[in-house]
């Protein structure tokens, strides 16, 4: 399979595209600044960059790199800095994830395609009934308004739950929600449940980077566990020893 990854020069992309290639998969990487990946990743066989900010491309070089893919990965977030935060562009998430699905659409593949988001375990899915408390559904709601980044995150996955929807012709999709993420060498045993299991404010649980890519990867290469959690927003956290 090829796959197409967008923000794979990021923390958690990296670590993506390693597995991929891993699994002796083909990789196309977006990559706004390729010197971020190291040598190691990019001498290995099987992938191909494509040096570009996602919303920078047109439509057509989208559709071109979409092309003959039979999945796409996006591990797009905002930088951790007050100009990655409140500066532009607000709707880097949002807008790459609709022109991604729009460039799928416009292959017109012979079977869907897979696009995988990468989203956080704050944003709720809002085809299931998740129970919040008021004390965190507040919270929530001042980080909507004091963090664009979290906004971002949830109209990205509104556009896969609405607008592609659960039986769309071109695309299926699976929005990951890692709980607060870590550093970590290897990969270890995690949990993935359909929703939160603990309180994103209150009582938070921790997903290593190289474990959330573990289980993006099995998404994208395994029909089974595709299977599962396709329309679906998994929640993964780090499996803690009793």
């Amino acid at each position: 399979m090829t796959i197409l990854v967008v923000g794979a020069s990021g923390a958690t992309g990296r670590l993506l595209v390693q597995q991929l290639l891993n699994r002796k998969q083909s990789v196309r990487a977006i990559v706004r600044s390729p010197e971020k990946l190291s040598d190691a990743i990019k001498n290995q066989d099987g992938l191909s960059m494509i040096k570009a900010g996602v919303l920078d491309l047109r439509d057509t070089e989208l559709a071109q790199h979409v092309s003959g893919c039979g999945a796409v990965a996006s591990c797009l977030g905002h930088n951790l800095s007050f100009k990655g935060i409140y500066g532009q562009p607000r709707r880097l998430v949002t807008d790459a994830t609709r022109r991604l699905c729009n460039a799928v659409k416009a292959t017109k593949p012979v079977r869907p395609v897979r696009f995988v988001l990468m989203n956080t375990a704050g944003n709720s899915n809002r085809d299931l009934h998740e129970p919040i408390s008021f004390g965190q559904r507040c919270v929530i709601g001042i980080v909507r308004l004091l963090l664009p980044p979290h906004g971002d995150n949830e109209r990205a996955a509104d556009h896969l739950r609405t607008n592609i929807g659960q039986n769309h012709k071109a695309i299926e999709w699976a929005v990951v929600r890692p709980d607060t993420l870590l550093n970590e060498d290897d990969v270890s045993e995690y949990e993935v449940h359909p929703s939160p299991t603990r309180s994103t404010v209150f009582n938070p649980g921790s997903t290593s980077r190289i474990n959330v890519a573990h289980f993006l990867a099995d998404l994208i290469t395994d029909d089974a566990i595709w299977n599962r959690w396709k329309g679906r927003m998994p929640v993964i956290y780090n499996k803690v020893s009793s």
